[in-house]
Order: C-alpha cells, then structure tokens, then sequence
C-alpha cells in the first residue's frame, strides 16, 4: 500500500482537483484506492460523492485512531456506482467495474489538529488510522493548503508527497518552500518520507508567463517536475459539482484530461518507467 499526500502551500492551484483526477485514474484502472479528505472544507467528499450515513468522519476518527475502525466508518464513492453503470453499457473499462474507491469523509471537525504545535503523539494519528487500512493499494490523503498541523500529519503517515503548483510566480516560490520544509520535516519526524514529483496544474498552453514560469520549474526542480502537466480545464466545476469522475464526464475535453490524469498516475506510482509488466509506459503529453 502506497499511501501518498496531496500538498501545495497556496490555495487556489487545484490541488483537490488533482487529487480526484488521480482517484478517478486509479477507479478506472482497477486500483483498490482510499481517498482520505483531511481538508476542513471537505471539498474531495463533495466531488467524490460520497453519502456517509452513521459513519465516522475523518476528524472524529483521528480523535481517537486506535478505536476509529476504519473499515467500519469508510463511504464508497459514488463514482463506483458509475463505473459499473457505465461498464454495463459498454463504455468504461472492465476493471473499474470491480474496483474499490472509499472515501474517508472530510469534515470542519479536523481543524481543530491545524495547528502548527502539533507535537509527536498528534503528528502519529493519521498513522494509527491508517493502520487499519486493509484490501487497498494507494491511499490519496487530500492535505489542506497550509504547512500546520494536518499536513504535517499527513506527511507522518505517508511514503510521498505530492506537490501541485500553478505554474505562476507566487506559487512556484510556495513550492520551493513547500520542498525544503519537506526536506526539514524529514530530518526530524520521517526519514523514510520522499517527494514523489511536482504536478504543473492549470496549464494554460497560450500563456507566455506560463511557459516561461514552466521553464523556471523545469529548471528549479529537474526530474521532481511530473508529466504530463494538466492544463485549464473549462468545466472542471461543473464535473466536480455533478460529482463525477473526469473518466464518466462525456465529451472530447474530458476523455482528453482523463487521458493525461492516466498517465500521471502511471508515472507518479511507477516513476523512471518501471511500470509492472504488461503495462505501456505513457509518454509526456505536454
């Protein structure tokens, strides 16, 4: 199980929307995902559909992680009921059909961890929730836009971080804040933790400073910059406000995002190619 966060330290680059784009990849590619929305706003639990009834939010699950169960207290995404509607007519892939997207909801209650004087024992709750993870293979924890308290969580019970930046000024100098506080907070608390790459969001493919910012990024980062970049996508708040997967939204734009969102899942789990073998490696669709 590779348990990966979702991080950016500005608001406002798409970081939720990433991460649903890669739990979307992951639904359709028949990978047992759990999608862990550690956000207050609890926006991926909108987008992602899910209809908790008596169970726990993520909050009150990290109140007391060692009697949280979360196998009891996880939602199935509502996108599991479209791949297999979508399957049945003919249209999605066979193993999304059978896969599994849980949803460990978001809730207000967490903010009360996103504090910056988090000490070891709170920093360890995510971990102790997470160890009743059974039956999945990558675990997305959606972080808040911030460096407090429940990123640093996240980042405690994580194998990578995942960054995402616009490729504009203010936020590509967020991440290369965001990658030294990385490098910090592994001395101190998690030495086994790496950054899997940076995701260039909302590429505007006709923007000069776009490009040029790409460059910059390109050359500050090196390899640690994923492909493909995930440009503007016009009707990404109406596909999240349907509370559908980019992989069930109809229309040439989303099968094309679908697409890139593929194959930066492929590249982000399997990085330098090595891909598990039947699979084709997925080239840079800049």
């Amino acid at each position: 199980m590779q348990v990966v966060s979702i991080s950016s330290l500005k608001g406002g680059v798409g970081k939720t929307s990433v991460t649903t784009g890669l739990a979307s990849a992951a639904l359709a590619a028949g990978i047992p995902t759990l999608v862990v929305d550690l956000d207050p706003h609890a926006d991926a639990s909108t987008a992602l559909g899910v209809s908790p009834d008596d169970q726990l939010d993520i909050g009150r699950m990290l109140r007391s992680p060692r009697r949280a169960h979360l196998a009891d207290n996880v939602v199935p995404s509502g996108w599991v009921e479209q791949a297999r509607t979508n399957g049945a007519n003919g249209t999605a892939h066979s193993a999304a059909q059978a896969s599994v997207l849980d949803v460990a909801v978001g809730s207000a209650y967490t903010g009360i961890y996103d504090r910056p004087d988090l000490g070891r024992r709170d920093l360890r709750r995510l971990s102790a929730v997470l160890a009743g993870a059974q039956n999945y293979d990558l675990v997305l924890v959606d972080c808040p836009p911030s460096l407090n308290g429940l990123t640093r969580m996240a980042w405690s019970a994580s194998d990578k971080v995942t960054l995402v930046a616009e490729p504009g000024l203010f936020s590509v100098a967020g991440t290369e804040r965001t990658m030294r506080a990385i490098q910090l907070f592994r001395q101190e608390f998690a030495p086994k933790l790496s950054p899997a790459g940076i995701v260039a969001n909302r590429v505007r493919s006709g923007s000069a400073e776009h490009t040029f910012r790409l460059s910059e990024m390109e050359s500050m980062f090196g390899d640690l910059l994923l492909s493909p970049h995930i440009p503007e996508q016009a009707n990404w708040q109406q596909i999240q406000g349907a509370a559908h997967s980019i992989h069930h939204w109809p229309g040439d734009s989303a099968k094309n995002a679908a697409a890139l969102f593929d194959a930066l899942l492929q590249n982000l789990l399997h990085p330098n190619g090595l891909a598990p073998a039947g699979t084709v490696r997925n080239r840079s669709l800049r």
